[in-house]
């Protein structure tokens, strides 16, 4: 195989649009596990119905910026409604529970998709940011956006935390939640503001996959499914400064991968043999922080350590 500085261009700016993509995809799925040890395999399956809801209502509308709102909105309450309907009624049974009720939803979530749209899938009128540019590499408009829209959610989610008392609020419950109970926090309002936040950002990587392949399918939530699991084991369990590093190397190596390991691994192989080397080598994941994987599930590790004053409220 020929090696040329532009091949190796090329293959790390598709690494960083894919890692992009499977950060907000994964970033939701540690947000759950960090706050409730759930491994929310359902997540997936609202990636889909953000992709179907933003290709609808583009068609309909004619708007790719409403199409990507409404699907946010949409699917953030969906995420809601299935952590009031499903997980909290389960929370104090053993962990393989919830997780077997995350299966069963992903498999009905398909299915209905398929039963309402079709085996095939829709595919926009008209499709969304065509065209392309020439940096470095030959990039399309729609990845750049894809790029741009994941910088632009992580900088909000990370100002949101450090510079709101609801942001707050959301940290110290999950460092601490006995603590951030007595202070007066609403436990459940976070528990339902980190399902929107987290379904929210799957909602907008699943309109922006629909943009690059212009085509939405029921099974599309398939494979980001496992790719996120291996992304949050290599990331620490729930550490989401390490999810988005993780995210982000998955997408590089598997590019390069797609090329040079052609031969003996598939494409997305890759991401399980990563998940299975760091569980041989590593359990608590790459980027858990010393001292275990309690630690590691930490969602404030990404920021500076909340800090609440005490509330006259009485603790729910």
């Amino acid at each position: 195989m020929t090696f040329n500085a532009g091949l190796i261009v090329e293959l790390a700016v598709q690494g960083i649009i894919n890692g992009a993509i499977y950060a907000m995809v994964a970033i939701g799925l540690a947000m759950v596990f960090g706050l409730l040890r759930i491994l929310h395999i359902a997540h997936a399956g609202l990636f889909a119905v953000g992709g179907y809801v933003g290709v609808v209502v583009t068609n309909a509308s004619g708007s790719f910026a409403l199409a990507l709102g409404t699907a946010m909105l949409v699917v953030g309450l969906l995420g809601v409604l299935i952590y009031r309907f499903c997980y909290e009624p389960i929370l104090s049974k053993p962990p393989y529970v919830a997780l077997i009720a995350s299966v069963g939803l992903f498999l009905a979530m398909e299915e209905g998709l398929r039963l309402v749209f079709g085996d095939y899938g829709l595919t926009f009128t008209k499709p969304q940011l065509p065209g392309s540019f020439q940096m470095i590499a030959t990039v399309r408009y729609a990845e750049l956006a894809v790029v741009v829209m994941a910088i632009v959610l992580f900088t909000a989610l990370a100002l949101f935390a450090k510079h709101t008392r609801a942001g707050m609020a959301w940290r110290a419950t999950v460092s601490e939640p006995a603590m951030a109970s007595s202070f007066g926090v609403d436990l459940r309002r976070v528990r339902y503001l980190n399902f929107f936040i987290g379904s929210a950002f799957a909602a907008a990587a699943g309109v922006m996959v629909a943009t690059l392949n212009n085509v939405v399918e029921p099974h599309m939530g398939a494979v980001p499914s496992y790719k996120a699991l291996a992304i949050i084991v290599i990331g620490g369990f729930g550490n989401l400064q390490g999810t988005l590093i993780a995210a982000l190397l998955l997408g590089i190596v598997e590019s390069y991968g797609a090329v040079f390991l052609s031969a003996w691994l598939d494409r997305d192989s890759v991401a399980f043999a990563a998940m299975l080397a760091v569980l041989m080598l590593r359990p608590q994941g790459i980027f858990a922080t010393a001292g275990g994987i309690k630690k590691g599930w930490r969602i404030g590790s990404l920021f500076k350590p909340a800090s609440l004053k005490p509330s006259k409220r009485t603790a729910p």
